[in-house]
């Protein structure tokens, strides 16, 4: 399983990757694997402003649905209209072409509350 080193990552399996101002929001390597194949995605509109631990949008696999939810708040600057079309990306590059939405920060100290990639693979070791 892969976990990157420059990312951050929340309790609900998100990760987010800051640049500036902006944090792009996917769904991590695990969370893709334990849905198994993804058939829909469902994302917020740009412009939308969220608090962090809401409800951004919703991913469903052959298995099960899931709600994803924003790990930082702020407002929705970009969704990836493309990864809509074809969800099953997510399932292959969960890090890579599988983002799912841009959201300039309103509140940057939230992101080092996330946990670092390794708190995040010991939270892991925790859940098995």
């Amino acid at each position: 399983m892969s976990i990157p080193g420059d990312l951050r990552y929340s309790k609900d399996h998100e990760w987010v990757r800051v640049q500036g101002d902006e944090a792009t929001i996917g769904v991590t390597d695990y969370a893709q694997n334990a849905l198994g194949d993804i058939v829909f995605l469902e994302l917020p509109e740009v412009g939308e402003s969220f608090t962090a631990g809401d409800t951004i949008g919703v991913v469903e696999s052959v298995k099960a649905a899931s709600d994803i939810y924003t790990p930082v708040s702020g407002e929705v600057v970009a969704t990836n209209d493309g990864i809509v079309e074809t969800p099953e990306i997510i399932n292959a590059e969960p890090y890579g072409k599988a983002w799912l939405v841009k959201i300039k920060l309103s509140d940057p100290a939230e992101v080092e509350a996330l946990m670092d990639a390794a708190a995040y693979e010991a939270y892991l070791g925790e859940q098995e």
